[in-house]
């Protein structure tokens, strides 16, 4: 198997035959092994129906199919489990990515040694407003943030070597940062391709204005998890500690002051830095075993499969 396609899809029936019909040309033209993973998401307008037949059409057609809607990510998890090939493409299902970029993206991966080539929409036929505006700000905090220099995260269309996607696991909204999931776990010869944009010829977009606000908080995540992930202590266990030395060097103050400079003063509980000592040692005192709770979960996490899947077609 050289190419296995990964399709996440929500509703998108009216686009998939004539997807299907583009990439088996593509396909048969540059003479590829290949297989088709559609990952219905939850569909309710009969997506299933429409991947049931194309699978009894085309032996190279696979499907999974969730019992409701679990996100992007779990679908790309799922889709990447179920990969064989010895690249794994993902696409979207909208008719806004080409497959006629596939035979490029195969070959940077196969005959130049990349692990990821992530797509470029340098031209969009996107909102400005919505859209084309906030992912460009999206993309600088992402580059600045992850190091992974890289103009747009948030495209769909990627490729990646077999090794990449076993080797990660993609969960909650992390679908947008696989190439930084990908540095994180050691595959550093990551680049990017310029692609070709379409307008959507069927439906409507199901990401809202909403998804850049995830976005940004996913990025918070990501690069807290990849610098502090395996060893949390190190950053809760050194805030804490600092926090409980200033609320002690504040408590030592005060009962030096009380006892031998100035007896006959105010009371201590009447003093302000009484209160701030006792919140930096309650605070140091919480972030300290916060980081160790951190560090015996990171020692004990298991794999945990968050979706259940109803279907499945040729797998």
């Amino acid at each position: 198997m050289q190419i296995s396609i990964v399709i996440p899809l929500l509703n998108e029936q009216e686009s998939l035959h004539e997807l299907h019909d583009w990439i088996v040309r593509v396909m048969q033209s540059n003479h590829f092994l290949y297989e088709i993973i559609f990952i219905d998401d939850g569909s309710t307008d009969g997506s299933w129906e429409t991947i049931t037949q194309l699978s009894e059409k085309n032996e190279h057609v696979r499907g999974i199919r969730f019992l409701k809607n679990y996100g992007k990510s779990q679908a790309l998890h799922a889709g990447f489990k179920a990969a064989q090939g010895e690249v794994v493409i993902t696409m979207d299902a909208d008719l806004q990515d080409n497959p006629e970029e596939i035979p490029e993206l195969y070959n940077l991966i196969t005959q130049e040694g990349n692990q990821v080539v992530s797509g470029w929409k340098k031209k969009r036929y996107d909102s400005v407003i919505t859209k084309n505006i906030p992912s460009k700000l999206f993309n600088w905090a992402a580059r600045k943030t992850s190091g992974v220099k890289l103009h747009d995260f948030n495209c769909g269309l990627k490729a990646f070597d077999h090794n990449v996607v076993k080797t990660i696991e993609v969960h909650g909204e992390m679908h947008r940062y696989i190439p930084v999931l990908a540095k994180n776990a050691g595959f550093t010869k990551i680049t990017e391709k310029v692609v070709q944009h379409q307008a959507r010829k069927y439906g409507t977009t199901k990401f809202g204005a909403e998804r850049f606000i995830n976005g940004f908080l996913d990025l918070i995540t990501i690069w807290f998890v990849s610098k502090f992930g395996r060893q949390p202590m190190h950053l809760f266990g050194a805030m804490g500690v600092l926090m409980f030395i200033v609320g002690f060097g504040f408590s030592l103050y005060l009962g030096i002051d009380k006892l031998f400079l100035n007896p006959t003063g105010r009371l201590i509980t009447q003093r302000p830095q009484f209160y701030i000592a006792l919140t930096a040692m309650i605070m140091g005192t919480q972030m300290f075993l916060a980081g160790f709770i951190g560090e015996i979960m990171v020692r004990s996490r298991k794999n945990d499969t968050r979706y259940t899947i109803s279907n499945k077609i040729n797998l």
